[in-house]
């Protein structure tokens, strides 16, 4: 802003954070200490809601909070997201076209390891595409302590917290020590992306590893089903086995609406001729269409979907099973979250922040394929073709 004369929208998901970082940028212009600052000012907006300095040079920084509108009507060059942990996808929407003319556009995003009551939807996206290289633009710079690191080594709070010692005294990490239990200390102030820290049940990482674009599953298999709560979005997986004995696990189709169901899955069954074909909770619905159709469906009890999640989960983390990296699956098993089922767990939709179809449809269809195995050797299903899918 002053070197350069760009424009600057700071953003926060909090009015009183925006707020806080105006009066502490506002100082340095204010003081006598920095009269060459002082003499570039034009003008100093203090309403609150529209704080915003604006220098003679034509640079310029505003200060607002975020929402699913804000940001409209601005133009800039940079924005500069705070606290992106609360970065909501519909906040992103409504900023990002504020820097779309700039010839310089940048996005800078701050923020820490998104905790269970956090949107975390754009920072956790973010953090992935630079890990996994996918965006060559973006730039990450984290500074986290190890997976199992010592929670209470200073020289592990040093490693993570590089203010510490000059604007963050040691003391005040050690009263958060004791104060804070360990998945809360591990998150903010030692930003560990963990599962633990983050919610999710199937961290980021152990999913990836189970990625194998190459991956082609035996006939035959089981397809599965699931229908959200509000019956706005729909998917259908499969799941089988492959040569090496590793399971498959794969989504075939996920539209919104339900009225496209019952004839894909009955033209999918004609295809493939698949062991099994599973439905549970909100997608039993559809069970007397299909019976109409003349496909096979099993419907699933609450303890049954209990224990195929946590078969899914087991597999998982046993490293028994390979997907095909479809963004749509990993975006869902990574939002996905717990639900107790009395001795039991199962995928919980009412604490998820998006769409969790195609885990549910995936972790149905590899429990409906290994509850079949006897049925499909009694019925000499095995022959082993690849199925091209």
């Amino acid at each position: 802003m002053v070197a350069l004369g760009e424009r600057i929208l700071f953003t926060a998901h909090e009015v009183k954070t925006a707020r806080a970082q105006f009066l502490r940028l506002v100082s340095f212009f204010e003081d006598k200490r920095y009269p060459e600052l002082s003499r570039m000012v034009k003008q100093i907006r203090r309403t609150n809601g529209q704080e915003g300095i604006e220098l003679r040079n034509g640079g310029r920084v505003d200060f607002i909070a975020r929402s699913k509108s804000s940001g409209r009507g601005f133009s800039t060059d940079l924005i500069l997201a705070d606290e992106s942990q609360h970065f909501s996808a519909l906040a992103l929407a409504s900023l990002l076209p504020t820097v779309s003319a700039s010839r310089n556009r940048q996005v800078i995003y701050v923020g820490t390891v998104p905790g269970p009551s956090a949107e975390g939807e754009v920072f956790t996206k973010l953090r992935a595409s630079a890990l996994e290289g996918s965006n060559p633009r973006v730039c990450w710079l984290e500074w986290a302590a190890p997976e199992g690191s010592d929670l209470d080594s200073v020289e592990v709070w040093k490693a993570a917290n590089p203010a510490a010692g000059i604007r963050l005294e040691v003391e005040t990490i050690a009263d958060e020590r004791a104060a804070m239990d360990d998945e809360t200390f591990m998150r903010e102030r030692l930003g560990m992306w963990i599962a633990k820290s983050t919610g999710a049940v199937i961290d980021p990482e152990s999913w990836r590893l189970l990625a194998d674009g190459t991956s082609q599953v035996l006939d035959p298999i089981a397809v599965a089903v699931d229908i959200s709560p509000d019956r706005s979005q729909a998917s259908i997986a499969i799941a089988g086995a492959r040569r090496d004995g590793l399971y498959h696990v794969e989504i075939v189709d996920n539209r919104r609406g339900t009225d496209w169901l019952a004839p894909r899955l009955a033209a999918l069954v004609a295809q493939w001729g698949p062991c099994v074909v599973i439905a549970d909770g909100p997608a039993a619905t559809v069970i007397p269409e299909l019976d109409h159709l003349g496909v096979p469906v099993v419907r699933t009890t609450l303890s049954e979907f209990g224990l195929a999640c946590g078969l899914f989960y087991d597999y998982v983390y046993s490293a028994r099973l390979r997907h095909v990296n479809q963004p749509i699956l990993s975006e869902s098993v990574d939002v996905a979250r717990k639900r107790p089922v009395g001795d039991l767990w199962a995928w919980g939709r009412k604490d998820s922040t998006a769409d969790i179809t195609p885990t549910v449809a995936v972790t149905l269809a590899l429990y409906g394929f290994l509850d079949a195995r006897p049925a499909r050797r009694r019925l000499g299903r095995g022959g082993g073709k690849v199925l091209v899918l």
